[in-house]
């Protein structure tokens, strides 16, 4: 399968402080032989006769993060194999920068869940995850991240067992069940050894799956799938109007930004929200000049055959979408604030493009992470606590529900004082308006 067949993956490690996803992330782009030779000297300079190199500095890029041995900040990087291309993330653990994980995820196709073996209690009659796995997985699942890779890691510390291995699978099935996730995948793993990393590990002749690498290399991608869609109708949110005044004959207005669902074509009808007006698509510009269709994904400056009122923020959809104006919805949550959540008081609302006074009208439920149910909201929502609430918008947006498109079912609130993201949050459903 050539690159082209199987297009770029993007991925992302997730779990607790210390499970091991730096390592992981290093050691895969060392075996991988995909870092350059002086991140290759850094690492062999790290070593002594006693320890193995430090894999885990590849990825700890702040200061901060290589003096308190965590991750704090989202580090991307790209790499290839013969089979594909991907752009891996290198998420927190730490509770406390949860609101970069979901960063992370949110345009992820999979997620490796690192779950360290060595830190579970097998005492137990029944094995627990620890609760930052179990909040990460909730918000996968939210996020409707659609391939779930569990890399059990740290197997040399327990013999290879393969007991603990199939516990662990266990347990961590019990809870894919509960929140009816569709495709998980098992992998053991050595994060610091290389066991079952990139080649198959000897250590571990229990195990007849493929290495992580090669389990990550036949993946499919939400382009992929996004691109094969073709009843998808046209969504694109207006980032910017270009504007080149002359003559009547040369004056150019362009709207540009990027087609987040569907295809669009030269002369296709349109409609612009929230103002309802119509015209129809008189041009095509991508970073390559004309074109008379497009895509899901592409970059793109569109011209119509009427000068009408449209400006950043606004939406120009295939007149056949479904999509309507929405001025109250109902969305799931989490909140990254150390403050928590005021329902007394209005939060910037970010919307693809368009940015809108927002306000909370009805707090419903928050999930208890212990048993996974959704229990009565009674207080506000404070720091890593997920939700669901309704909101009351100033103006409308043109909304989907989150599990219908991500692109329009995607908001986050901001505080207007202090300009800090203080929640991510997922469309659940929506009313229309008169707009």
């Amino acid at each position: 399968m050539t690159v082209e067949q199987n297009p770029v993956l993007r991925f992302i490690t997730a779990g607790n402080v210390d499970d091991g996803k730096s390592t992981l992330i290093g050691r895969l782009l060392y075996d991988s032989k995909a870092l350059l030779s002086d991140q290759v000297d850094q690492l062999h300079r790290s070593q002594t006769e006693t320890t193995l190199p430090n894999f885990a500095a590849i990825t700890d890029g702040l200061s901060a993060e290589r003096e308190q041995g965590i991750t704090i900040d989202v580090a991307y990087r790209y790499f290839s194999t013969n089979k594909r291309k991907f752009i891996l993330a290198d998420t927190p653990g730490h509770e406390q920068y949860t609101r970069n994980m979901v960063t992370g995820a949110s345009t992820a196709d999979a997620a490796i869940v690192l779950i360290d073996a060595s830190r579970l209690d097998f005492s137990q009659p029944t094995l627990q995850l620890l609760p930052q796995t179990l909040r990460h997985t909730v918000l996968l699942k939210r996020l409707g991240c659609p391939h779930i890779v569990v890399a059990i890691n740290k197997l040399d510390l327990l013999d290879y067992d393969e007991a603990v291995y199939q516990a662990i699978v266990s347990a961590y099935q019990q809870l894919a069940q509960r929140l009816e996730l569709e495709h998980v995948h098992f992998v053991p793993i050595s994060a610091l050894l290389g066991d079952n990393i990139v080649h198959r590990s000897a250590r571990m002749p229990w195990y007849e799956g493929p290495s992580l690498l090669a389990l990550l290399s036949e993946l499919p991608s939400q382009l992929s799938q996004t691109n094969n869609d073709s009843v998808e109708f046209g969504l694109f949110p207006v980032q910017r109007v270009a504007r080149q005044d002359g003559s009547l004959k040369n004056d150019f207005r362009g709207y540009q930004g990027r087609l987040e669902q569907g295809r669009l074509q030269v002369g296709q009808h349109i409609r612009v929200l929230p103002t309802q007006q119509t015209s129809t698509i008189s041009a095509i510009y991508g970073p390559n000049g004309s074109q008379d269709s497009a895509q899901a994904g592409e970059v793109l400056t569109l011209t119509l055959a009427d000068d009408l009122d449209i400006s950043r923020g606004s939406s120009i959809v295939a007149a056949e979408h479904t999509i309507q104006n929405s001025q109250t919805i109902e969305a799931t949550i989490c909140w990254f604030d150390e403050a928590q959540l005021n329902p007394n008081r209005k939060y910037w609302l970010k919307h693809s493009t368009q940015t809108v006074y927002a306000k909370v009208t009805e707090l419903h439920s928050l999930l208890d992470l212990h048993d996974l149910e959704e229990k009565p909201l009674d207080q506000p929502l404070k720091m890593n606590d997920i939700g669901r609430i309704s909101l009351r918008l100033q103006q409308p947006i043109a909304a989907s529900r989150y599990a219908d498109h991500k692109a329009s079912g995607a908001f986050i609130l901001i505080d207007d004082a202090t300009h800090q993201t203080v929640a991510a949050g997922m469309i659940e459903s929506h009313e229309g308006s008169n707009s």
